[in-house]
């Protein structure tokens, strides 16, 4: 079976990861968290990296951090996955979808100020699979109504918006480390910004808000910390980072030229002012491809090709209808991508033979 993600561990991750075990450096203090979090702040541009326990509670951070609580609105794509979205319930605030443009994937930037309401404290646009969403005039609306941003790099290491890496266009970008990401710490996630006030802020929160003295807490705060070992492992994989986005904008250039042919399937763009770092290879089976997409992933599977749905929109999801959370108008478009979507293998280590062999799986379910 190949598989649609594995992680690439062939640099220097055992040896830091011993270096921690030596010198009982192993939980969430320790050099290799600092060096972490600066190396991967400088990496993406921002000033500040405040390492948290996963993407999802990066996100949750953030929100924290701004003071968004109940009677608060936060707008997110109705097509991305419920990790974005969910720490905005934890807050106990309302998300507020808005549907997809049928190019990059991406919030359809068109339709998001219709959304914004008196209750509107922000904005998390989230880079889909790799590709950069258009920020400049998302950052134009969110300034005319006094919005912060968050961005959701997670699926998005490296990408370039106008050659300025993701995350750092923002007042945060937040990123996660999970291990089918571009690098991985295993579980482990990121807050990276320019704001110095908002920086302490994040790195009081993750860690229980203590204060002086301190066991003297003034707000509540979280249990968030990254260890040492997962940030040991972060920074070997943060030294290969350029080697993974190229392997993986190599795949997607393989499987361009060999599928652009099928008639049916839609492949995934690039548009000129981005970079985009595949971090999945995902395609839409049109209505004229012959077969649907969830036979398609089944018999694929029987082949030999592990392959992954795309993410169900949002406002259809069981667990915030049952909350009771308003949906307005309509979604085409992330409804279209559920029903067509789903990525092939996309692992930064996969080879020519195993891109051939997916594509000849492809093909073959295509003219049977």
């Amino acid at each position: 079976m190949i598989p649609v993600c594995i992680p690439t561990l062939t640099g220097n991750e055992e040896k830091y990861v011993l270096d921690c075990l030596r010198g009982n450096w192993i939980s969430s203090m320790g050099s290799y968290i600092t060096e972490f979090e600066n190396r991967f702040a400088d990496y993406v541009g921002a000033k500040h990296g405040i390492s948290c326990a996963n993407g999802t509670v990066a996100i949750h951070l953030a929100l924290a951090s701004l003071g968004i609580g109940k009677g608060d609105e936060v707008i997110a794509p109705d097509f991305t996955m419920i990790g974005t979205t969910n720490p905005i319930v934890y807050c106990n605030a309302t998300p507020v979808f808005v549907d997809s443009e049928p190019i990059t994937w991406n919030m359809d930037i068109s339709k998001l100020e219709e959304k914004i309401t008196k209750n509107t404290k922000a904005i998390i646009p989230v880079h889909i699979y790799g590709h950069p969403i258009d920020m400049n005039p998302l950052m134009e609306i969110a300034e005319k109504h006094g919005l912060k941003v968050i961005e959701d790099a997670a699926e998005a290491h490296g990408a370039e918006y106008y050659g300025k890496r993701v995350g750092s266009i923002g007042d945060m970008g937040c990123f996660s480390f999970y291990a089918n990401k571009i690098i991985t710490t295993g579980e482990g996630g990121m807050v990276v910004t320019n704001d110095d006030k908002l920086a302490e802020k994040l790195k009081s929160l993750r860690n229980h808000a203590f204060g002086v003295p301190r066991f003297v807490h003034t707000e509540v705060g979280y249990n968030y910390r990254l260890t040492n070992m997962q940030a040991a492992i972060g920074l070997a994989q943060l030294e290969q980072i350029d080697q993974f986005i190229e392997s993986r904008r190599n795949n997607a250039k393989k499987y361009n030229e060999l599928l652009k042919d099928v008639e049916g399937i839609t492949l995934p763009k690039e548009l000129p002012w981005a970079k985009n770092v595949y971090w999945m290879y995902g395609i839409l089976l049109e209505d004229n491809f012959g077969m649907g997409k969830d036979l398609a992933m089944e018999e694929l599977k029987k082949l030999g090709v592990e392959t992954r749905s795309f993410f169900m929109p949002l406002h259809r999801q069981p667990a915030y209808v049952s909350l009771g959370i308003k949906i307005e108008g309509g979604y085409p478009v992330s409804e279209d991508l559920f029903r067509k979507g789903f990525y092939l293998p996309s692992s930064s280590s996969l080879t020519e033979g195993q891109i051939q062999e997916v594509v000849t799986a492809v093909k073959k379910l295509k003219n049977d």
